[in-house]
């Protein structure tokens, strides 16, 4: 998996159980992000905001930097190979910007809401308390997530794609589990391949006006705890003997507590 090798990754403590469930803490790029940052150009379906068809426009390999690590350890790679499920987070993982703070910063709110996104990523604050209290300091509207969305599509990490397509080529299946935006999330699904009952995210609602109503509670990822519990679903509906789960922040390292 060339997209693995040219990354750093660090292991900490991998949990294994009955049914092995491992968190690999940090799928950290490090990568001239500033020089190969690929864009993901999104088209609305007619029938629905939800529904896109995407785009990624082609690195420039020349572009891309080295990372002082290029192999990664014996046991990662074993993880990497027994594997039945990849579980990617999404914001400073699968992208390489958190997607709350580039939205806020479209709407004049970005430093604001950019520490609020700190505190949930460090755990100092529960993660429903962080949410409620970004989208309350700018409240974007359906129409300022669209223009949002078609002036600044989501960025891919460097070779996320081609790690999903080897992945996928040796019959993994591949999740995402997000406590971003499935308006942000679903056109990144739609170029990597990854079915809609495949991504959990969560859901922004607006009144009949386009006005923002809030986010839907219900969504297991936007409240604390959600990501294990979604890996818990998706474990559980599949069987699946050995899950992996990559992200930076504290919601991903609580699939390593609590499953």
């Amino acid at each position: 998996m060339e997209g693995l090798v040219r990354s750093q990754i660090s292991p900490i403590g991998a949990h294994y159980k009955q049914q092995h469930s491992v968190f690999i803490p940090k799928f950290s790029l490090k990568l001239r992000t500033n020089l190969c940052r690929a864009r993901v150009g999104m088209m609305k379906h007619s029938k629905s905001f939800n529904s896109v068809a995407a785009s990624v426009q082609p690195l420039e390999a020349s572009a891309l930097g080295r990372s002082e690590n290029t192999l990664p350890s014996k046991e990662v790679l074993q993880l990497w190979r027994t594997a039945d499920a990849v579980c990617f987070d999404v914001d400073s993982t699968v992208c390489v910007d958190e997607g709350i703070d580039e939205l806020a910063e479209f709407c004049g709110a970005g430093k604001a809401v950019a520490e609020w996104t700190a505190r949930a990523m460090g755990g100092s604050v529960p993660f429903e308390e962080a949410l409620a209290a970004r989208l309350s300091l700018f409240k974007p509207s359906l129409s300022q997530v669209q223009d949002f969305l078609e002036k600044r599509p989501p960025r891919l990490s460097p070779g996320i794609d081609e790690l999903v397509k080897k992945l996928k080529a040796n019959n993994k299946n591949v999740y995402l589990i997000s406590g971003g935006f499935r308006h942000m999330i679903n056109p990144i699904a739609s170029v990597l391949g990854i079915p809609p009952e495949n991504i959990f995210a969560n859901q922004l609602l607006f009144k009949s006006s386009g006005e923002f109503l809030g986010f839907d509670a219900n969504e297991p990822t936007s409240r604390s705890g959600g990501k294990a519990a979604a890996v818990q679903q998706i474990r559980k509906a599949h069987a699946y003997k050995v899950l992996a789960m990559i992200g930076d922040g504290a919601t991903d390292l609580e699939v390593s507590i609590f499953i």
